[in-house]
């Protein structure tokens, strides 16, 4: 082996001091408030996860469930001393946790079955306030058959309301998504005014108003925008079939999304721009590999043309 001069043994010496730096200084470069929801990947684990998002150039992930278990709290990685090395995973590659998926909803009349799922939604919530997560996901859902529309908002609303109760000094806010027979904003507003709680807010599905409620991204905004504390975009265009549409990747469809994310500048909007591709529920769309970083230059750009700067 060759021996070594004085000179260069301290220059080893001074590049092994500086590589934690530089590991660190790569792991904060610059992004843009962009997440995906694990919807979009069902096959890849914990890790992955965190890897792919991090090399695609994400800053945050949503947790909609993981390798086929939608309730997050039975998976491993959250349970025990398990949590601890989680944490530290997404810390190794500063990847945020933007919110949880619960799967609960509002309207259930049976008592049994509303038991069940206020008691998901709780589980959810002491989880986020363990992972230091701002958000926990619920739906409002659907509108009874056979009920007064007016009984079921009640209902609706007392649910979120009991959720906000829960999660008061825990640091964790319940958004109830614009999904299921709730894509009009003028029924939104009626539930976020009847729940009146700075812990209740909103998860805009931007896709969901706009194919289904027919309202402009503008117009929703303006109705309940100052409740929105996050969002959910994706792309489709008209097709056969129950839905009505087919998913296609970001800015090839007929989804104004890139107006969704103008207003969203405009209005002052601050949280993470959410991809969330339903992969999970519809197999043969894109694979994440291709899906994923498309959206993120999409976005990026579109994120650029509005004015916002990554941080």
């Amino acid at each position: 082996m060759r021996k070594q001069t004085r000179r260069q043994v301290i220059q080893t010496l001074s590049m092994a001091a500086a590589a934690p730096a530089i590991l660190m200084a790569q792991s904060k470069a610059k992004r843009y408030r962009m997440g995906f929801s694990t919807l979009g990947c069902p096959k890849w684990e914990w890790k992955t996860i965190l890897k792919n998002a991090s090399d695609m150039g994400f800053m945050g992930i949503e947790l909609r469930g993981i390798q086929g278990e939608m309730d997050l709290t039975k998976r491993p990685e959250f349970v025990g001393e398990r949590m601890k090395e989680s944490l530290k995973d997404l810390a190794a590659l500063d990847i945020h946790i933007s919110d949880l998926g619960a799967s609960a909803h509002m309207h259930e009349a049976d008592p049994g079955k509303r038991t069940a799922q206020l008691d998901e939604a709780k589980r959810f919530i002491e989880l986020a306030q363990r992972l230091k997560t701002p958000y926990v996901r619920v739906f409002g859902d659907k509108l009874v058959q056979g009920e007064p529309k007016q009984v079921t908002l009640d209902r609706i609303i007392a649910g979120l309301r009991e959720l906000g109760q829960f999660c008061k000094g825990s640091g964790v806010k319940v958004l109830m998504e614009t999904h299921g027979d709730f894509p009009d904003s003028a029924t939104v507003l009626k539930i976020m005014k009847g729940v009146a709680m700075p812990e209740v807010g909103l998860l805009w599905d931007a896709h969901h108003t706009c194919d289904v409620g027919k309202e402009k991204p503008a117009d929703t905004f303006k109705a309940i925008g100052s409740y929105v504390h996050h969002v959910h975009l994706k792309d489709s265009i008209p097709a056969a079939g129950e839905d009505g549409v087919r998913y296609v990747l970001t800015g090839t469809g007929t989804v104004p999304v890139r107006e969704t994310v103008r207003v969203l500048v405009k209005g002052g909007y601050r949280g993470y721009y959410n991809f969330e591709w339903e992969k999970t529920w519809i197999p043969d769309l894109e694979e994440p590999e291709i899906a994923f970083p498309h959206y993120a230059k999409t976005m990026s750009q579109y994120l650029a043309d509005a004015g916002v700067k990554p941080t």
